[in-house]
């Protein structure tokens, strides 16, 4: 049995066993990463697609996705891989990457416009250790590292990975602790911690989907707004006001498909009450 610290589950894991994520497991009675260098997913994007508006705009990025998640958002849009019936069984049938070839494949994909390697599709953070080495050699190949995350991790595991880290594209879900506890089964609190020291080591972006009922209420896009504009960088050069925030449209999905896709209208209303708070504010999926 061993206990997990990279979020806030602090899964104690027996023998052989995986945690909530499906993607770490104790070994000789210590965590290790189960799905190290596991790639289920690998797609020369547009940076834009992270979404990244002001890192490198007009570039392409290697992203590179495992499986796992230590959330469980009913509206997922990549449960395949990030937690499903169908994602717990990637773990036999995928070959492993190591950090050497990930970097060698991004290189080779320099020439084509690519900037380097984004850790994105299932939940990154939970195999914290690949990205660690992978980024590692991604810098000194002297190409930048994207993570997209949802934020759900621990400020040490923030801190292995801050120097190795160009961009961030983090979750913030919603603004309530209802929304995170009892639809996502996350904390919100972690990933507004995440976000808070995230901003003062790399370039971040937020991205919020407006679910139907759940989050779309005037009221909480002034609070989650708010929140964001009072932030700092740590040289405090750089404040919220100024950090990017995507506001997308929900889709029925997966295991919510109970309500119908958020209004186009609404989407555009939200993004304008955070524009009195925010400078830079996107709208996607509309």
């Amino acid at each position: 049995m061993a206990r997990c610290d990279v979020c806030f589950r602090h899964c104690e894991i027996a023998e052989g066993k995986l945690g909530f994520c499906g993607a770490r497991s104790c070994i000789s009675g210590k965590v290790v990463q189960a799905n190290y260098g596991k790639i289920t997913s690998l797609a020369l994007d547009p940076i834009e697609k992270k979404p990244l508006a002001r890192f490198h705009p007009g570039s392409l990025v290697l992203s590179a996705g495992s499986y796992g998640c230590n959330l469980r958002c009913p509206f997922c849009q990549n449960y395949e891989i990030s937690w499903s019936e169908e994602a717990w069984k990637l773990a036999d049938k995928t070959d492993a990457v190591s950090p050497e070839e990930l970097t060698q494949t991004a290189a080779y994909y320099r020439e084509k416009g690519n900037i380097g390697v984004a850790f994105t599709y299932n939940e990154p953070l939970v195999g914290y250790e690949y990205v660690l080495d992978t980024a590692r050699l991604v810098k000194q190949a002297g190409m930048d590292t994207v993570l997209v995350t949802n934020g759900t991790a621990s400020l040490s595991v923030l801190e292995k990975l801050a120097p190795y880290i160009d961009a961030m594209n983090i979750d913030l879900k919603g603004f309530t602790d209802r929304y995170y506890e009892k639809v996502l089964k996350g904390d919100r609190k972690m990933v507004m911690d995440f976000i808070a020291r995230a901003v003062q080591i790399c370039h971040v972006e937020l991205t919020t989907l407006i679910v139907p009922g759940e989050n779309d209420s005037e009221e909480e896009m002034v609070s989650l707004s708010s929140w964001v504009a009072g932030l700092t960088s740590e040289s405090g050069k750089t404040t919220g006001y100024e950090i990017p925030l995507h506001i997308s449209r929900f889709f029925p999905r997966f295991m919510m498909q109970d309500r119908k896709a958020t209004e186009v209208g609404l989407i555009y209303h939200l993004a304008e009450v955070a524009r009195k708070k925010l400078k830079y504010v996107y709208t996607g999926n509309c």
